[in-house]
């Protein structure tokens, strides 16, 4: 008995029990004695062992939230931790390659004779487009950093662009509801206008690549109540998505095929898109639901295309392709949804699974005016009017850091491919750079004249484009 005791006295002196679990809390095998002088690199090694992982790939590893940068025995000294308990660790993939964070601005192109109100690089990052409350969409050679084409059409300010994630189409939505569609190879509409939403356009979302190559059909949320799925072929409004009561302020097409939107009427519905039948409601905002965020947004938006630049000969590579990198991507867990309200709250949601929210994210003292899931679907950013962006657990929703530094409200966020690293843009002129590891600035980007309206990070993460009030689009590298 004696000796037993000993062995549990040196046991606890010199290792620790540890359950590894997959950022979705499923756990990686049993509970393991682990020595105290254990660090990320002999964690590292354990998972890809364990994964079976042929290729060796990187993690980060959090306990409680926090990433683990020191050794076991280290971290419990620190936080006083009893080594009597079992500690949870999570393992996080990380990307295999390197964003570089961007530290100069290459080129002030003018062009727009009003404000820059969006910007957008094409799925592939070779392409740039923007759009002004000047009433045109223009495209931008971004090799030469100079004027492409000027798209006229539009009779009010262009309030929202969206390519097709194949790269082929630009949509363009302005303040008096109607939609154009441009080849960005010549810069010409193709056909006529899609007429139908009787006020402003609030947004527009392409149907993901992986369900349907080539692109056609894409989905416009607008003031007017409803949402309208289009099929470019065809030129027509296929579905009217009615059953809003005020405004709809944001539509996302998710991977798994449905349609999200969000209304001033306090709800989000979900809708199939077959017929357009209402197959959801989530309920729970007390106030206009004024954003949304999905978890697979930016592959949706990407599509086939990834930072190594391959590109694609038939539609049929392109869909397989985007098929594989939105399964990587998603896991076994359900694609997330994210809601920002005018009460300055944000509701976590999974929608395939219940129609209760999962989390409550509380925090902002204003507005919320944007928010984005990182890349790999780990990290959720938002950007408010309080001039804070905030960072959150893109799985629990819990709460993770303040970036503060900016001195007015920020308006739009983007990530780099690598999930590493968040751009904002803020009323302050100013762009900035933070580290999601050290919770930092990394860099500070002024240069613009007035406020940033828009901010776009590069697919291939070359690259970044801004515009605003001064009327000038501002490409940034490093």
């Amino acid at each position: 008995m004696a000796a037993m005791d000993e062995g549990r006295e040196m046991n606890n002196n010199n290792t620790v029990m540890c359950l590894l679990t997959n950022p979705e809390g499923e756990p990686l095998g049993a509970p393991l004695y682990l020595p105290q002088n254990a660090g990320p690199p002999q964690l590292q090694e354990i998972v890809n062992k364990l994964l079976n992982n042929e290729e060796k790939l990187p993690y980060a590893f959090y306990i409680s939230d926090q990433e683990l940068v020191v050794q076991l025995g280290t971290y419990l000294q620190q936080k006083k931790v009893s080594v009597e308990k079992v500690i949870r660790i999570v393992y996080q993939p990380q990307a295999i390659f390197r964003i570089r964070p961007v530290n100069r601005c290459s080129a002030t192109i003018a062009g727009h004779t009003e404000a820059v109100l969006s910007v957008a690089f094409s799925p592939d990052g070779y392409n740039l487009a923007s759009g002004s409350g000047d009433t045109t969409v223009r495209l931008w050679d971004l090799n030469t950093q100079t004027p492409l084409f000027t798209c006229s059409g539009h009779k009010n300010w262009v309030l929202s662009i969206a390519w097709s994630p194949d790269g082929k189409h630009l949509v363009s939505g302005s303040k008096a509801g109607e939609l154009l569609t441009w080849d960005p190879q010549t810069g010409k509409q193709s056909g006529g206008p899609l007429i139908g939403h009787k006020k402003w356009i609030t947004g527009i979302s392409w149907e993901p690549v992986h369900l349907q190559a080539p692109c056609r059909r894409f989905v416009s949320s607008s003031k007017d109540g409803d949402a309208r799925i289009w099929d470019i072929s065809l030129r027509k409004c296929l579905i009217c998505l009615t059953g809003h009561t005020l405004a709809v302020t944001c539509v996302k097409w998710g991977g798994d095929g449905m349609i999200y939107t969000s209304s001033q009427d306090c709800t989000i519905k979900v809708w199939e898109t077959s017929r357009g039948k209402l197959i959801r409601e989530l309920k729970g905002h007390g106030h206009w639901v004024n954003s949304l965020a999905l978890s697979t947004e930016y592959i949706l938006r990407t599509g086939a295309f990834d930072h190594t630049g391959k590109t694609y000969s038939s539609p049929e590579g392109m869909k397989e392709a985007a098929l594989a990198r939105y399964n990587k991507m998603k896991g076994n867990a359900p694609e997330r949804l994210v809601s920002g309200s005018d009460d300055f709250t944000m509701f976590l949601w999974e929608p395939a699974i219940s129609k209760h929210p999962k989390a409550r994210l509380t925090g902002h003292q204003q507005l919320v005016n944007h928010v984005y899931f990182s890349p790999d679907g780990q990290w959720l950013a938002s950007a408010s009017f309080d001039k804070s962006v905030k960072l959150w657990n893109g799985i629990t929703g819990k709460f993770v850091t303040s970036f503060r530094g900016h001195v007015g409200p920020v308006y739009q966020i983007s990530w780099s491919a690598d999930s590493r690293l968040l751009l904002s843009g803020s009323k302050d002129s100013t762009l900035k750079v933070w580290d999601i590891r050290t919770h930092k600035l990394k860099q500070d980007l002024p240069g613009h004249a007035d406020e940033v309206f828009a901010v776009d990070w590069s697919p291939d993460g070359e690259k970044v484009a801004s515009g605003g009030k001064d009327r000038v689009l501002k490409l940034w590298m490093n």
